[in-house]
């Protein structure tokens, strides 16, 4: 006799109910500390996770399990919660906890999206919203909550999201919620949604054709750097006491409605996007669109994924930024207050120290090849490593060295220092 995935789901749900296999003494707990960094269980987190997830008993074309494999890449969170046209039914409540198991399992944490709840207007919607908390809040595989969906753009009222938001903090307090923006509006409009979300960001989609079409700004900037500039605005909204998490694209409705021609990003690109993101002030990243019908292939819509996309771009970029890079301990971090300065254009970069180790992110924003100076940097013991280059090195001298940048190239520096 064979099960469907809902059937399995539906029987997990009553040995749930049943044996109590996640209590109090196995809850997480998840806040953010002074830098915007989440803090789950006392362990530092950078999110990077994908909307929508594969299913949690989803499989690669090679037979892996699905999460499995975005695990062992290095993801580290999974955008759960109904998807669009779902209601949190008996049956979603039990396709949701099978996918906090399998983030437990296999170490990653859910994005849980409230959606139907995310503003509450009746007494029925509250009990809803306060039975989806009471369910998952004491999950070990629980990472955040997700609210209201680009609610500037949708001109939402702010009254029943201040009620769900107060639901919310009184049923699990220090668990952030995030509110991701659509690229619209202006500082102040944005600001109206300050009140009401720990973490907050925007969903950008700079590849199609033409580009930039996803940006209100297309006429000044239909570039990759966009990114980056939104970046920017979201750590101005957030005011330096908010967490800021960016949405970059796999695919969307713009290169995916009739008469759209499909464009995904290329490795380059993608990478561009991720590092501009998290250089301009991003504590967390999603990739959204892998779940799409419209953008796979005919093998990878009867796994319910696009694992081409990830196989021939996104796990290599995760790979870079993931739980088990080099880099990863420094996404981590403050940025430094090392004095290192830039001589040339269009550079953006940031700076994170981890123990002796110095770290400079760099890319580059516009469309000329030059040649570019860094300085500020303190003494180091020989030459600096060019991460994801190797085996590149670096000569610096007298706290300077100086590198090539092409178009929208990225370049990850690692020192020790001197001692």
């Amino acid at each position: 006799m064979k099960f469907s995935y809902r059937d399995t789901a539906g029987m997990l749900f009553v040995a749930l109910l049943a044996g109590g296999l996640w209590n109090q003494a196995r809850a997480n707990t998840a806040s953010l500390n002074a830098d915007g960094v989440l803090v789950i269980d006392g362990k530092k987190v950078f999110p990077i996770g994908f909307t929508t997830a594969p299913p949690p008993d989803g499989k690669t074309p090679a037979g892996k399990n699905a999460i499995a494999e975005l695990a062992d890449a290095g993801a580290t969170f999974l955008r759960a919660g109904p998807l669009l046209g779902a209601k949190w039914d008996d049956d979603c409540f039990a396709v949701e906890k099978q996918m906090h198991d399998a983030a437990a399992k296999y170490g990653l944490h859910c994005w849980l999206y409230l959606r139907d709840v995310t503003a509450i207007k009746n007494e029925r919607e509250e009990a809803l919203l306060r039975k989806i908390v009471a369910t998952f809040k004491d999950h070990p595989g629980l990472g955040c909550y997700k609210g209201a969906d680009e609610p500037e753009w949708g001109k939402a009222a702010l009254p029943p999201l201040e009620r769900a938001y107060k639901i919310l903090k009184e049923l699990d307090p220090q668990r952030p919620l995030v509110i991701i923006q659509a690229p619209r509006g202006t500082v102040e409009s944005l600001k109206n949604y300050y009140p009401v979300c720990d973490i907050l960001g925007f969903d950008v989609y700079p590849i199609g054709y033409p580009p930039g079409g996803h940006s209100q700004f297309v006429a000044t900037n239909s570039e990759l750097s966009m990114i980056g500039d939104y970046t920017k605005r979201a750590v101005e909204v957030s005011e330096g006491r908010k967490g800021v998490w960016m949405t970059l694209q796999i695919a969307w409705s713009g290169v995916l409605k009739p008469g759209k021609t499909l464009r995904f990003p290329t490795f380059p690109e993608e990478r561009f996007m991720t590092y501009a993101a998290i250089i301009n002030g991003a504590r967390g990243l999603t990739y959204f669109g892998g779940a799409i019908p419209a953008a796979m292939t005919a093998e990878d819509k009867k796994l319910g994924w696009n694992w081409r996309f990830w196989n021939r771009v996104l796990r290599p970029v995760v790979e870079e930024i993931g739980s088990k890079s080099p880099l990863y301990p420094a996404l981590l971090e403050p940025d430094s207050k090392l004095p290192v300065k830039v001589k040339g254009a269009g550079i953006e970069f940031c700076v994170r120290e981890v123990g002796e180790a110095v770290f400079v992110l760099a890319c580059k924003r516009n469309h000329t090849t030059d040649e570019v100076e860094f300085s500020g940097l303190p003494a180091t013991r020989g030459p600096g490593e060019v991460l994801f280059e190797e085996p590149r090195k670096i000569e610096i001298k007298n706290g300077r060295f100086t590198d090539w940048f092409a178009p929208f190239e990225v370049h990850v520096y690692r020192f020790a220092r001197a001692k």
